[in-house]
């Protein structure tokens, strides 16, 4: 899955970089205000993780504009803000959580998978409903019942589809998802992956809609 990270310190900013790839996440990485508004504008991630205290613009209003202008993607604020009043305000504006530096890397990872499961509308760690499901926190895929791993780029691609069962995502809409920047992505990189699914989940898993895209069933 891929996530947009919003921190002006150089060393905190590539050690997190560094451990959310580790972890099979996809990160984009922006040190001030103004480039997370460019960011967030262009979409495709799965949540946020949002440091408060940036140049060119704080990151409260990064998050006071996400919000007025609908943008739904879940945020977690990450800063050595440590007032009660800061944490009302964020939580005000729109943040999903909000976690104080220093932190320990497992909770960001386990608060990170609570604020996804809200926005999916689910109390619990599986994603989906039915034969094919997504376990969160394993990364795995439940298929009749049956538990089956997965890379993080299929992770990924299944996350984006099961989001909204029934509806077409094109070939542009899943690279977003899964393709950090600077990340080379060759023109049938989506085909390859999904036909290595299908082989997985099942021929009928993953329906192509000819010229339109990808999706599961309802």
């Amino acid at each position: 899955m891929r996530v947009l990270l919003v921190e002006d310190d150089e060393m905190i900013g590539r050690s997190l970089k560094q451990a959310l790839e580790g972890a099979g996440w996809s990160a984009d990485w922006v040190r001030d205000g103004e480039l997370a508004q460019s960011a967030l504008g262009d979409g495709g991630y799965t949540c946020v993780l949002l440091d408060l205290g940036l140049p060119r613009q704080d990151g409260t209003e990064v998050l006071r504009r996400a919000r007025e202008r609908g943008d739904a993607t879940p945020v977690l604020v990450l800063t050595a803000r440590d007032g009660l009043d800061d944490r009302i305000h964020s939580l005000d504006l729109g943040a999903d959580d909000y976690l104080l530096k220093p932190f320990e890397f497992r909770e960001l990872l386990a608060r990170m998978r609570a604020v996804v499961r809200r926005r999916d509308g689910a109390a619990h760690s599986l994603v989906g409903s039915g034969a094919l499901q997504l376990d969160l926190t394993t990364r795995e895929v439940v298929v009749n019942g049956a538990r089956e791993a997965l890379t993080a780029r299929e992770f990924a691609l299944l996350h984006a589809l099961l989001e909204r069962p029934g509806a077409i995502l094109s070939r542009e809409q899943l690279e977003n998802r899964i393709y950090g920047w600077g990340e080379e992505v060759t023109s049938n990189a989506i085909d390859v992956l999904i036909h290595g699914m299908r082989r997985k989940l099942g021929a009928d898993a993953i329906r192509n809609v000819r010229g339109l895209g990808w999706r599961v069933a309802a």
